[in-house]
């Protein structure tokens, strides 16, 4: 409408002159197209000649001042061109399917956009899976592949993909009934080194740091065994297989406090660290994400800082294996029906080494 309503004012508007000056119209119009062709030549010297809607406004216009015998001499287009022309306009107005909206998956909100991105900005160590299950667990389920996508549309490098166990039959097989154990160092900053005990619960991922010490004695580490029969109270014979390699440090001691409850207990090969891969797992997991980003003065202050990672992984730490729930989780909380990020409130553990997301009631 717009395109038809400025034609018929450029003719009308153009035909002005041919009426005071008929003699010379035609030969200012040929003037006038040819000043156009060159402005036009000259736009493009480096490619095809391509007219934009103003100029073939304009030679459509000064197509009537000139006889149509000199059409073939003055206009750099041919006749036809003009009805072709007139037929693509014809098709674009009436061209409904450019209206409608596009088939296949709906465009993903912006909302949960800010939502993906924010906790991949303040988290740079988090792959697409994590932040996966991070919003899982605040309710909003979303596919690792569309994490992936507003990553790298955004720019953010997506971090690597960490690979999980490979020991997998047997310990998914008998996860409700293993409980492995393992020493994991760590190097005060004085570079003295102490030692803390983890056991890990197979079927829930429960963990569980029972204590720190310089001096991981054979005495030490049955009383931690001890410690954590006293924190299992009743649930002492779920785990009826614990795992532990053959180092000296486990004696009779420690594996006579599950046999008291008529627990069994599992050595793995020798040099098979393979064979406890849950336990080991959890320690990279452990390194990754506190202890090679924090440094500690003494025993108590390892021990503080590991019992609050404990915490933020048994209530908050999303886990593959039980559907982006945490080890003490059960169930999903209600999504929100509006996402935002603007109600969204970080949470920071250990001075911020790990930030825990959650809405503000």
């Amino acid at each position: 409408m717009i395109v038809s309503l400025v034609y018929k004012v450029a003719r009308k508007l153009l035909a002005i002159p041919a009426v005071l000056l008929r003699r010379d119209a035609a030969k200012d119009a040929e003037l006038l197209v040819l000043r156009h062709e060159n402005a036009v030549l000259r736009r493009q010297l480096t490619g095809p000649v391509r007219y934009e809607p103003a100029d073939r406004l304009w030679f459509a216009a000064l197509s009537s001042l000139i006889p149509r015998r000199r059409w073939a001499l003055v206009f750099p287009v041919t006749p036809g061109t003009l009805p072709a022309w007139h037929r693509r306009l014809t098709a674009w107005k009436w061209d409904y399917g450019r209206r409608r909206s596009r088939p296949g998956r709906p465009p993903t909100a912006s909302a949960v956009k800010a939502l993906v991105l924010r906790p991949a900005e303040e988290n740079p160590r988090w792959g697409c899976r994590r932040i996966q299950g991070e919003l899982v667990r605040l309710g909003h389920p979303i596919g690792s592949t569309t994490v992936w996508e507003i990553l790298t549309t955004a720019g953010i490098d997506p971090a690597p993909r960490r690979s999980g166990p490979t020991w997998h039959e047997f310990l998914t097989a008998q996860a409700e009934g293993l409980i492995a154990c393992d020493f994991v160092h760590i190097d005060l900053i004085d570079l003295r080194r102490v030692y803390a005990l983890v056991f890990l619960e197979h079927g829930t991922r429960r963990l569980h740091v029972t204590g720190v010490t310089a001096h991981p004695a054979s005495p030490w580490a049955a009383q931690q065994a001890r410690n954590l029969a006293i924190a299992l109270g009743t649930r002492v014979n779920s785990p009826r297989f614990p795992i532990r390699d053959r180092h000296a440090k486990y004696t009779a001691s420690f594996d006579a406090v599950f046999e008291a409850e008529d627990v069994d207990v599992i050595k793995t090969p020798p040099r098979a660290p393979r064979a406890n891969a849950h336990c080991e797992r959890v320690i990279t997991t452990l390194r990754h994400e506190v202890l090679d980003h924090l440094l500690t003065w003494n025993e108590t202050h390892t021990g503080q800082a590991l019992d609050a990672y404990a915490r933020h992984y048994n209530h908050h730490h999303p886990h593959q294996a039980r559907g982006q729930l945490p080890p003490l989780a059960q169930a999903h909380p209600m999504p929100v029906p509006t996402p935002t990020a603007h109600r969204l409130l970080r949470t920071r553990v250990l001075d911020g080494v790990i930030n825990e997301y959650r809405y503000v009631a």
